[in-house]
């Protein structure tokens, strides 16, 4: 059967269920929402005995590791299919793409499994924002030689 492009995408609309955009932004917002203020919360526990600096340090280790064994228990998959982008908040959603492919790929050892694949979904975030910082550094580097 050869589909034109528009019949193809007949086809899709009438099999795709209608997404609630509106339910599931505001899912989103909420759910990410309530990461950040479990960090902001942690933070202000955590300046009870420490400095802002190491509050912040130990602020980020808490939400890693929070991440990392939702992660390993399958709450953070089952909280991402209900709440989309909303758990995409930059540590725990960082912190979950590397847990991810390790449990997945560890039946296939710990070199051709958990070594090669602990970053194949973090692995270009890394490389491209590494890339990107270095070509904003320079950029601002020769804006400030020339303003």
């Amino acid at each position: 059967m050869k589909l034109n492009p528009k019949e193809y995408a007949d086809m899709v609309s009438r099999a795709s269920p209608p997404s609630p955009a509106i339910r599931d932004c505001l899912w989103a917002f909420f759910v990410g929402g309530g990461i950040c203020l479990l960090g902001e919360a942690l933070r202000q526990f955590f300046l009870i005995w420490y400095d802002a600096s190491l509050a912040g340090t130990l602020t980020s280790i808490a939400l890693i590791f929070l991440s990392a064994v939702c992660t390993t228990l399958g709450w953070y998959q089952k909280l991402a299919t209900k709440a989309g982008a909303g758990t995409l908040v930059p540590i725990t959603g960082f912190a979950n793409s590397v847990v991810s492919p390790a449990i997945e790929f560890k039946a296939e050892g710990w070199v051709t499994g958990v070594g090669a694949k602990i970053f194949g979904i973090a692995g270009p975030v890394i490389a491209y924002g590494t890339a990107a910082s270095a070509v904003w550094g320079v950029l601002y580097w020769l804006l400030g030689k020339v303003g």
